[in-house]
């Protein structure tokens, strides 16, 4: 069970307390129109309806669809189109309201009510600040962000974060050292200090790589062995390490996310080193070779489902938190030869290539969190994609940015329509700039990406870059520049962790990081 989602098993009407907060607001009809609808969260989750909620002006009540309360609070809800009366009953309350009557019963006690219930366009209307009264909860207010806050009697305003990193094994960047090829005691040493050092800064999730480049650290069907583990393609190193990693990080109460690199094939473009079940040499018609490495190509079915089912070998086979991939679509640079699978596999007659592109990661991402969720419902299923979606400069809804790179242009990530479909449960934008990065500056982008997810159910994440402290890019000459990051998601609601690219950088401790980390974590 995910730390930062799903709390609770139950999720009481958020949508409930808006009436409570109605003179809070203060503002008529006209006002409240121009300005961006209320979000609402309950113990930090947030609720989503299909029906608004309205305020009556002269009463400064809020009311709200009785559907609201049942699909949301779990209350038994009905409705007498006879006696035009709603009732709700919830943990030993009984509440009655009748259209026309401005007073309710509360368990057969009448009680004087600021407005009536109501129908509207076949909507049963009901008042939210009293039945928020009767089920005792915590509101509170942010004009900020013009949120609502719930809390309930048993419930946390306060949830934890998750605060990850990612932990390459491409290069060995992060885990296993190279000096510990062919070591099945000195890798699982090396990962021990490194959650140990991870956890002790205050971090709670390992977003650990376990498909770096269309190979395994886990014994697979369907893939060969990492080199990364004895410094050759198709070695067994002795044991699984994903297994050991796994059981080493839930001791720890830490959530262990299988990092998942999608399209990669080589590093290098080189294939004499190849193990004869890579997808390179099985399958070298799958293959398109783009800036000096080869690429699964999107555009072949076959191919996509080859690596689904890779994916799925995963989730079926281990106790995971969740499936995570990075931004290796579509290289973001330089010709890709995809001219003959465009011509035989474009079942959308797509006139345009870059659509036609979009689309193939579009099926992708789709069907994988389809694969994902039929098997298990409760695991986490997101992506990581490059930080800036589209410059303003080319799209008027995209972000103000100046960024060279974009991920709907050059990797042909369409990440925007994956989280109105909700193909995804959560995004984590590598937003790997400073706040006084004019080009792309971080809390513009932050703020661009809450919105993308607002009134949605797929959640955000921000990847930070701590590789970046004590480079010559602006903003980076100070430890400090993180924390303020962190600070500023303290006031975008929508913002509900962390991921730092990458571990080592972490533990090296650039610029002094560690302790101002653990100062953050710890108030």
């Amino acid at each position: 069970m995910s730390m930062w989602r799903n709390r609770g098993t139950k999720l009481l009407c958020a949508a409930l307390i808006v009436a409570m907060l109605a003179p809070l607001f203060g503002q008529s009809d006209a006002r409240a129109a121009s300005q961006p609808q209320i979000g609402i969260y309950l113990d930090g989750k947030k609720i989503v309806t299909d029906v608004p909620p309205f305020i009556i002006p002269k009463a400064n009540v809020t009311m709200v669809p009785l559907s609201v309360i049942s699909k949301s609070l779990g209350a038994n809800v009905g409705w007498s189109q006879a006696t035009k009366t709603a009732t709700i009953r919830h943990e030993g309350q009984v509440l009655e309201m009748t259209m026309g009557q401005k007073f309710a019963l509360v368990n057969g006690q009448r009680t004087e009510l600021e407005t009536t219930v109501q129908v509207v366009n076949g909507r049963v209307m009901v008042p939210l600040r009293f039945v928020g009264t009767q089920l005792q909860l915590l509101v509170t207010w942010q004009q900020a962000s013009r949120t609502i806050l719930l809390q309930t009697r048993d419930g946390s305003s306060e949830r934890e974060s998750l605060k990850g990193a990612w932990v390459s094994t491409v290069y060995n960047l992060d885990w296993p050292s190279d000096k510990s090829y062919g070591q099945a005691e000195k890798q699982k040493q090396e990962y021990v200090q490194l959650l140990d050092e991870l956890q002790g800064m205050g971090l709670n999730a390992a977003f650990v790589q376990v498909r770096p480049s269309a190979d395994s650290i886990y014994p697979s069907a369907l893939v060969p062995w990492s080199r990364y583990l004895s410094g050759k393609q198709g070695v067994d190193p002795g044991y699984d390490p994903l297994a050991f990693m796994i059981e080493e990080t839930h001791k720890r109460g830490m959530e262990f996310h299988a990092w998942f690199n999608p399209f990669r094939a080589t590093v290098d473009g080189k294939t004499d080193s190849l193990a004869a079940n890579h997808v390179a040499i099985a399958h070298p018609e799958w293959i398109a070779l783009s800036g000096g490495k080869h690429y699964i190509n999107p555009g072949i079915p076959e191919a996509r489902q080859h690596i689904i089912d890779a994916i799925m070998e995963v989730v079926r086979g281990y106790d995971i938190d969740g499936v995570h991939l990075d931004d290796y679509f579509y290289p973001s640079g330089g010709t890709f030869p995809d001219d003959a699978a465009y011509a035989a596999y474009n079942p959308g007659k797509l006139g345009n290539k870059a659509d036609w592109r979009r689309d193939n990661i579009n099926r992708f991402v789709k069907e994988l969190g389809e694969s994902i969720h039929r098997e298990k419902p409760q695991l986490q299923y997101g992506i990581s994609p490059f930080g800036v979606w589209r410059n303003i400069a080319d799209d008027p809804t995209g972000s103000d940015t100046r960024a060279g790179v974009t991920t709907y242009d050059s990797m042909y990530a369409d990440v925007r329509t994956w989280i109105r479909q909700g193909w995804i449960d959560y995004v984590a934008p590598q937003i790997y700039w400073s706040l006084s990065f004019e080009v792309a500056r971080y809390d513009k982008l932050v703020d661009w990406w809450a919105n993308e997810v607002r009134g949605t159910n797929v959640e955000l994440l921000i990847g930070h870059a701590p590789y970046k402290l004590g480079t010559k890019e602006a903003g980076w000459s100070s430890a400090q520049e993180m924390i303020n990051q962190l600070n500023y998601n303290k006031n975008v609601i929508e913002v509900q962790g962390d991921i730092f690219f990458s571990a080592k950088d972490l533990r090296r401790n650039p610029l002094g990081l560690i302790p101002l980390l653990r100062q953050y974590y710890q108030q």
